[in-house]
């Protein structure tokens, strides 16, 4: 019997303080239809622009994972989508009037209690996995950093940190089945050094912190003074314990709870691949930059592995976004050279050209003569225009732009063009656009056949 999709059976609100911006935020559970997915709505800003919750759309992750999409961002988000993903919530808005996710205590519980409050409501539409086919890794060799996902018929994480600490030693975390993810890691908080408190304080960040956000670990005795320094700094003094371990003014809820926090972590990363996982997630030291890089490969197997709901449908009657004048507009190109006759569809992160082919292009004079077919280095230079409209599209005079090759990697050619057939050619942001650079995932397709597929990266760079 198939799994059905859930979303809330009502909505929900939450408030309390940012643990960085030290805003105070009101955030919102709200029920969502099928495959809407996770989407948060930031309502304090004009118009009050949706953010999808999708790696693609991380920009930053050195203390919690940022998204930002429609010139609105959201920040440590981390712990709200654990919860969602962690009770099996398929489908839901989340309206926030902050920048960031209250810390409510550092951990899940308090989002899970809430989502547990309002209750779930089975739709009628099928759960649908991203079923892991093949092992998929991401490492950081520097850091000692490993991510790997193996193929299982379930949801599984197995963790292992190691921070060269006296105290926390090497700690170990297993979630078995995600049906246990209430009862042992919604509650795991998050934790911080003692020695890092003031140089973050220092740098705008946890402005909202009150020492009961983290666990606290000493890593060596330190002087009662200086503890009640730090403690009035957070404005929570009466913390008197000066000894190595944990600060007393609270109690670890499992020996091992820093280790629960990175599996609760990864799970609210990992939901950013946009939809349940059937797979065993096997981390070594892993941290927000690492979880949101496994998304974004994970991510681009998903688009690999297409249903035929997937491949976009051209209708030859609809009027195109860019005719082939508006192309010329935008793009250097021109004859033999220009690959791209139209635009039929145009989103901030995707984009679908056409390219008709005949027998009067140039290439086919020599490629072959006897047995025309369309070279593939072409096909790779269609998708990398199409690619480069969808960037020109949001820079002001982008007849001033040209976009070039950094790197062409894991291209397919899967099946031949040849004359009379009609190229659809995808291409979708597989990260934010950083200093110009653009990673993207191509697939073109004849019909419902898929004909090319691969990674490309290339530089915008303004004339001179």
């Amino acid at each position: 019997m198939t799994e059905k999709q859930r979303t809330l059976a009502k909505e929900i609100s939450l408030t309390g303080k940012g643990l960085h911006t030290g805003i105070n935020v009101t955030i919102t559970f709200k029920p969502a239809p099928a495959n809407h997915g996770y989407k948060f709505c930031r309502v304090d800003l004009p118009g009050a622009p949706v953010i999808d919750a999708l790696a693609e759309n991380v920009t930053d992750t050195s203390r919690g994972t940022t998204l930002m999409q429609n010139n609105a961002s959201v920040q440590t988000i981390e712990h709200v989508l654990a919860a969602l993903y962690g009770l099996r919530i398929d489908n839901a808005i989340i309206e926030m009037n902050g920048p960031e996710a209250p810390i409510m205590g550092g951990s899940s519980l308090k989002f899970a209690e809430a989502i547990i409050e309002a209750g779930a409501t089975e739709l009628k539409e099928d759960r649908n996995y991203f079923t892991v086919k093949q092992k998929i890794a991401c490492s950081d060799e520097e850091h000692g950093v490993d991510m790997i996902v193996y193929p299982d018929d379930h949801f599984s994480i197995n963790v292992l940190i190691d921070y060269n600490s006296r105290i926390l030693g090497n700690q170990y975390a297993i979630l078995d089945s995600i049906d246990d993810f209430e009862k042992e890691i919604a509650s795991s908080r998050t934790f911080v050094f003692f020695h890092e408190l003031e140089p973050l304080f220092k740098m705008g960040l946890i402005k909202g912190g009150d020492l009961d956000n983290a666990v606290v670990i000493l890593e060596s005795e330190v002087e009662q003074a200086e503890i009640e320094r730090i403690a009035r700094m957070f404005n929570r003094p009466g913390i008197n314990a000066h000894t190595t371990g944990i600060l007393n003014n609270t109690e670890l809820r499992f020996p091992n709870e820093p280790a629960r926090h990175k599996l609760l972590d990864i799970m609210g990363d990992l939901a950013l691949v946009g939809k349940p996982i059937k797979g065993k997630v096997v981390a070594t030291r892993p941290g927000h930059l690492a979880n949101t890089r496994l998304a974004k490969i994970m991510r681009q197997e998903m688009k690999k592995n297409l249903s035929k709901a997937d491949i976009p449908v051209y209708d030859p009657s609809q009027p195109p976004v860019f005719s082939v004048e508006d192309i010329r507009k935008m793009l250097p190109h021109r004859y033999p050279f220009l690959l791209v006759d139209k635009i039929i569809s145009l989103d901030e992160s995707s984009i679908v050209g056409i390219k008709n082919v005949t027998f009067n292009e140039a290439f086919f004079q020599g490629h072959f003569p006897e047995e025309p077919v369309m070279p593939g280095v072409l096909l790779v230079e269609a998708m990398a225009q199409t690619g480069g409209l969808l960037v020109l599209s949001n820079v002001d005079a982008p007849e001033k732009y040209s976009t070039y090759f950094l790197k062409i990697d894991k291209v397919k050619i899967r099946n031949k063009v040849v004359p009379g057939d009609t190229v659809i050619l995808k291409m979708d942001l597989t990260d934010v656009i950083r200093r110009g650079i653009v990673t993207m995932f191509g697939q073109a397709f004849v019909g419902n056949k898929l004909v090319i597929e691969g990674e490309l990266t290339a530089q915008v760079v303004k004339n001179k």
